[in-house]
């Protein structure tokens, strides 16, 4: 299953944030969404997951249209989000915070499913610690943890190695390749280290105020494309 955006416009009150944004996602691969701070990558994340509304265009998963729905309309039809800063709930356990998505699954199960303390051992162990108590890393997984408890087909994340320990970003990497490879899974990441990008995306997409500049292939992103629009 893919995302395919045609003609995304966007405002925040006067202002025009996305400027007929238009992509198509290659299915079971990681793309990387690209630019400087404030270019609209974040805006266009909570478009597509329906936080902040779309002036005009189309935004299809799966052949289904996004527009018009509901957050968790989308997510039931297996968009799983981990947004900037995670947001957990500190007070619930760990185990708690993962429940959190058991709604939404096809199959109506009421546990926590064990393939997803295989994936984060780390949550297994801490499963009645507080949220508020891990390190950041720990809480960057439990918030992947949580959005895979909805078995996504596509998983949104927005910059996952921010503030994070270098193990637990290489671990996070590592995890991204094996959603896509053995799982099957589409994954879409907002992620400005561009060492973590060449190492673990396949595919990027870059924005510039607002409009998509360019993209391609990882090999496709050359030093003048960085150079361009990446460099601060």
């Amino acid at each position: 299953m893919t995302l395919e955006l045609r003609s995304i416009e966007q405002f925040y009150a006067q202002s025009h944030t996305l400027w007929d944004v238009s992509f198509t996602l290659a299915a079971e691969r990681c793309t990387c969404l690209m630019g400087r701070n404030g270019v609209g990558k974040t805006t266009l994340l909570k478009t597509v997951m329906g936080l902040v509304p779309a002036a005009s265009g189309s935004a299809q998963f799966a052949g289904v249209e996004l527009l018009g729905k509901r957050p968790e309309a989308r997510a039931k039809l297996g968009i799983g989000y981990v947004p900037q800063g995670r947001e957990i709930f500190p007070q619930l356990t760990v185990e708690e915070n993962l429940e959190l998505g058991l709604p939404v699954r096809r199959d109506r199960a009421r546990r926590v499913p064990e393939e997803i303390y295989a994936l984060f051992p780390v949550l297994k162990a801490m499963r009645h610690r507080r949220g508020g108590d891990l390190s950041g890393g720990q809480q960057q997984q439990l918030a992947i943890g949580r959005a895979l408890v909805l078995e996504p087909k596509l998983l949104i994340l927005d910059e996952p190695a921010e503030g994070i320990q270098p193990n637990i970003v290489a671990e996070i990497g590592q995890l991204i390749q094996r959603l896509c490879r053995e799982l099957r899974l589409t994954v879409l990441l907002v992620e400005q280290k561009l060492r973590f990008v060449r190492q673990y995306a396949d595919d990027f997409i870059i924005l510039d105020k607002g409009r998509v500049v360019a993209s391609g292939e990882l090999p496709q992103l050359t030093d003048e494309l960085v150079a361009s629009h990446l460099v601060v």
